[in-house]
């Protein structure tokens, strides 16, 4: 895959509102997109190991698979100027991000809500979706 992509819970509101907001803020179009209840990009966490129900979003570059709050803040790198600024989060330990991430990624469903299907690209979304 050429393009740099998010693999995401599909049923997740907040994980789809995430989508949304990344979709909005890539003026490049760079980032595409996948939930992991989908074949392909079931494939290709398999590739990278992930062999168990996914439990966080999944950010894959090139050859290298990046999750939790490594994720994110690589996925900054895609936004424009304004968001950037947040990548300072690096100086805090993975170990203390990753708790929090886990933190918010285990109570997901119950703050956020869930869908009962995944969610269905627009018209003008699909060609960004795998």
């Amino acid at each position: 895959m050429n393009h740099p992509l998010v693999i995401f819970d599909g049923v997740c509101n907040l994980c789809n509102a995430t989508v949304d907001f990344l979709i909005r803020h890539d003026r490049t179009g760079t980032l595409h997109f996948g939930a992991f209840q989908d074949a392909v990009p079931a494939a290709i966490l398999q590739r990278h190991g992930v062999m168990g129900p996914p439990t966080t979003v999944y950010f894959v570059e090139g050859d290298r698979l990046y999750i939790e709050s490594d994720a994110i803040l690589r996925l900054l790198r895609y936004l424009g100027p304004g968001w950037q600024i947040l990548r300072i989060g690096r100086v805090i330990p993975s170990p203390l991000r990753d708790r929090f991430y886990q933190w918010v990624s285990r109570n997901r469903y119950r703050w956020f809500g869930k869908k009962d299907t995944c969610r269905v690209p627009t018209q003008e979304e699909r060609e960004r979706f795998v």
